[in-house]
């Protein structure tokens, strides 16, 4: 399950990028069907629509603490973790996360992903 950590300290890598890296990197982890649910009720469903709605000012830094995960089954599991986080000149976002993973054709694929602030 450390694969799952890495493939989310990789999102957040990418999100702290300039350019299209996380759009890139998002492009190739994302299923078809997924679904991302971030603060103040925001619901954005779908691959395409996800990558349509990655913002443009990346993260200044970030940092990922507690991870846990739940081997839901051989093909499924959820990582949750708390993230530290702070773009260039905005506040410090403090969140638990969870990501639901599917494993399909030998890759982990980001099914559901969810941000709480705290």
């Amino acid at each position: 399950m450390q694969e799952l950590v890495k493939l989310e300290e990789q999102g957040w890598q990418a999100l702290s990028s300039k350019g299209d890296a996380a759009k890139k990197f998002y492009g190739s982890l994302l299923t078809e069907d997924a679904i991302m649910i971030f603060p103040s009720g925001m619901l954005v469903e779908g691959r395409e629509k996800i990558l349509e709605s990655i913002g443009a000012q990346p993260w200044k830094s970030f940092q990922m603490k507690e991870p846990h995960w739940i081997l839901l089954s051989e093909k499924a599991a959820v990582i949750v973790y708390r993230v530290t986080a702070q773009r260039e000149g905005s506040n410090i976002y403090v969140a638990l996360i969870s990501s639901t993973y599917a494993l399909r054709e030998g890759k982990w694929k980001l099914v559901v992903h969810q941000q709480t602030p705290i």
